[in-house]
């Protein structure tokens, strides 16, 4: 059916569409029975808004936006997106407000989102994520005026409020544990290295190691399976290979799990594995990995909100989400002897 305008309610209760109008949006100049008529109508014909039109009219347009630099593919594998978004969306949705999701391929394709959302009026504030080190979105939000929250931080903002998890102590809470375990040589597959929060956990696990004594190794990654598989090969085929694996997520550490497998590596016998973003996936897989966690449903929840009260014109300010949790599971054990 043809979505029906203020025209066709026009028609059928018998007035101007500035009547119309002006009932619709509750605004004097309408008697009481001629608005109650109206509404009426416009219920029965199954009316609504349109959020374009309310945003060109110098309305807000009842959405905000997000724009994900990440294959489809793999953010439809990726559990810590998929809490996230959940997260916001619950948000969202209790104040009739939407989401629009865009994919992007690279950084050009986000900037070019941001300024045509914009323009058009299609969004009236944006979340965003994987802040970059010299990220050139944030001058450009600052440049085009438009509402913005960062899901990250604290570093990297620049002006822009954000709200962050306290990866640095989790890091260290991780390294401790596993030197309590006895494992002295400890790798960490990362995700990509121009991520802030990337570069923010390659610090804290460094100083955290280097603390004690230990011996670390690393790679980089596109946060895939593929890629945490390949590289969880080079780190197991060096001739002094890691006891212990930290993983930048659960898709990589679960891909990991799967080449010790492969290569005859027992877990946790020979190598103890760790999962960043805790997730039901961690759970499902024999043995259940050790993981670090938050709720990140809670966390998509709290910037949504944030990014709601600063579109409404109150002042937001940067905080803390909260400090992320190491479940031990059995996917970690006593380092092997000799090692």
């Amino acid at each position: 059916m043809k979505r029906p305008t203020i025209a066709d309610i026009a028609r059928r209760a018998g007035v101007t569409k500035s009547t119309v109008s002006f009932a619709l949006n509750d605004r004097p100049g309408v008697s009481a029975a001629t608005r109650d008529r109206i509404l009426d109508i416009a219920r029965e014909m199954g009316w609504q808004p349109s959020r374009v039109a309310r945003a060109l009219s110098g309305g807000r347009a009842g959405v905000l936006g997000l724009v994900v630099d990440r294959p489809a593919r793999t953010l439809g594998i990726e559990p810590f997106f998929m809490q996230l978004i959940s997260g916001i969306e619950g948000e969202l949705a209790a104040r009739d407000v939407a989401l629009l999701l865009q994919m992007a391929e690279d950084g050009q394709t986000q900037v070019a989102a941001y300024r045509r959302w914009w323009a058009e009026r299609r969004v009236d504030g944006v979340f965003l994520v994987d802040l970059r080190v010299d990220d050139e979105r944030i001058g450009l939000l600052a440049e085009l005026g438009l509402p913005a929250i960062v899901i990250g931080g604290p570093d990297g903002l620049g002006g822009l409020p954000g709200v962050w998890n306290d990866e640095t102590e989790a890091v260290r809470s991780v390294v401790e544990y596993l030197a309590a375990l006895g494992h002295r040589r400890i790798a960490r597959v990362a995700g990509p290295p121009e991520l802030r929060h990337t570069t923010a956990r390659g610090a804290a696990f460094e100083a955290a190691a280097g603390a004690l004594g230990l011996t670390t190794l690393s790679a980089s990654t596109d946060y895939t399976g593929e890629e945490g598989a390949r590289a969880t090969r080079r780190l197991l085929a060096a001739p002094e290979p890691p006891t212990a694996i930290v993983y930048d997520n659960d898709v990589m550490a679960l891909a990991g799990l799967g080449v010790a497998g492969e290569m005859g590596v027992p877990v946790p016998g020979r190598l103890s594995i760790v999962a960043w973003d805790d997730s039901v996936l961690c759970r499902l897989v024999h043995p259940p990995l050790t993981a670090v966690g938050v709720d990140i449903a809670s966390y998509g929840a709290e910037v949504a909100r944030r990014l709601l009260d600063l579109v409404a014109g109150h002042p937001v300010e940067s905080g803390c989400h909260a400090a992320p949790v190491l479940t031990p599971r059995g996917s970690t054990g006593p380092a092997p002897s000799g090692s």
